[in-house]
């Protein structure tokens, strides 16, 4: 396998999260399913999200799937923490995060899901690695929300990360740290990856669909199969914030 041997400089692995390390359905179709379910989105924010699909169609579909996320207009923030007992990995994916902390590079979390949720994944993937002695906090680069008095206003507070805004925030974190691509990891799962994992020296493949599959057998990148799924132990209260340890987390 490429990539295998240790590598003498500081290096980053960059992972994508939903259909990568985390299983489907996405980290933010679970926590929209849950906010339905415990009705914590107000009625009339579907129809802001339909105004706004309208607005974005022009742009594309693809625009309308990552852009939109008028639906969590006036929701607590805060009501993101309850979603992590709910975070599971593939296992093969964790295993796959520790052979490169045990190398010593850095973990790297690209990801287009809300930023809350991307953070609290981080933050049981870091467990998972305590568990096993790998003493590392994953860096999280995701979509992060505007908000207003601790609810969201269901805006974008910056770039969307996906497609090439993925390749961006890699580079960008690269220049700053002073990493060399060329000598670094990515993995994804679907075409939509395909600008991240150009980006890097060893680009992976994960679970990809007949189009991905093409382009990585194209430029001979490995071609991983996960499919264990792992629901991570650890105690959701002591991460939630003191006022909300009353509110029930999604069933």
């Amino acid at each position: 396998m490429m990539g295998e041997q240790e590598s003498s400089g500081r290096l980053a692995a960059f992972f994508d999260l939903d259909g990568t390390l985390v299983p489907e359905p996405s980290l933010e179709r679970r926590f929209f399913s849950a906010l339905r379910s415990s009705h914590s989105i107000p009625f009339s924010n579907y129809f802001r999200w339909g105004i706004e699909a309208l607005r974005l169609l022009p742009k594309g579909l693809l625009a309308v799937q990552y852009n939109n996320k008028r639906y969590l207009n006036g929701v607590c923030s805060d009501l993101a923490f309850g979603h992590m007992e709910s975070i599971v990995f593939f296992e093969e994916g964790i295993a796959r995060v520790l052979w490169h902390a045990r190398q010593g590079h850095e973990i790297v979390l690209l990801s287009g899901t809300l930023e809350a949720l991307a953070l609290l994944a981080a933050t049981a993937l870091e467990c998972e690695l305590q568990v096993h002695n790998a003493l590392l906090r994953p860096r999280v680069y995701a979509t992060r929300l505007a908000e207003n008095r601790g609810r969201w206003t269901g805006y974008p507070a910056g770039e969307v990360l996906y497609g090439p805004a993925k390749a961006s925030a890699l580079e960008t974190f690269a220049k700053q740290e002073k990493i060399d691509l060329r000598q670094c990891h990515a993995y994804g799962n679907s075409l939509l990856d395909r600008h991240l994992l150009c980006a890097v020296g060893h680009a992976h493949a994960v679970n990809p669909g007949r189009e991905l599959a093409a382009l990585a057998n194209e430029k001979n990148w490995p071609i991983w199969h996960w499919h264990l799924e792992k629901q991570l132990a650890f105690n959701r209260d002591a991460f939630l914030p003191e006022e909300i340890h009353h509110i029930e987390g999604p069933a």
